[in-house]
């Protein structure tokens, strides 16, 4: 299975996606990637994401047009935007999907507030995402 999960940034969502997803099935061959990438992965993004055993700190945002001759079983968008501005892939996509996520790294208030944020829509990312595995498998 081959995976392709976008967000605008590529610095928090699909981060943080591509890697629950990774984990649950590490023999997939899973990519993230957004239409507009970000300088870097959010730190509060690896930080959450490192309260799960899960190290995001190496990671580093990729832009989608470095896949898009690519073939995926499914290209999934995180985010509003990313799911607007999908271009067209010229590779074989069978199936595209769109998970629609806060975005974290738009959070304001307190350092405390906006740690809840992040962690309350990297919880909901796990549990799409742990959902779709368990729906692939069957």
């Amino acid at each position: 299975m081959r995976l392709l999960i976008l967000c605008t940034g590529n610095s928090c969502r699909s981060q943080m996606a591509a890697a629950f997803v990774q984990r649950l099935r590490p023999e997939w061959g899973v990519h993230s990637a957004g239409t507009f990438p970000a300088d870097g992965v959010h730190p509060l993004a690896i930080k959450v994401m490192r309260e799960t055993g899960i190290d995001l700190s190496a990671a580093r945002p990729r832009a989608v047009e470095e896949f898009l001759d690519q073939t995926f079983d499914y290209v999934i968008t995180v985010c509003d935007h990313a799911n607007e501005t999908c271009p067209q892939f010229t590779g074989q996509v069978k199936q595209r999907l769109h998970m629609g996520f806060d975005d974290p790294a738009e959070a304001f208030g307190t350092d405390a507030e906006v740690l809840a944020v992040f962690r309350r829509v990297r919880d909901e990312i796990w549990k799409a995402f742990e959902r779709f595995v368990a729906e692939a498998d069957e």
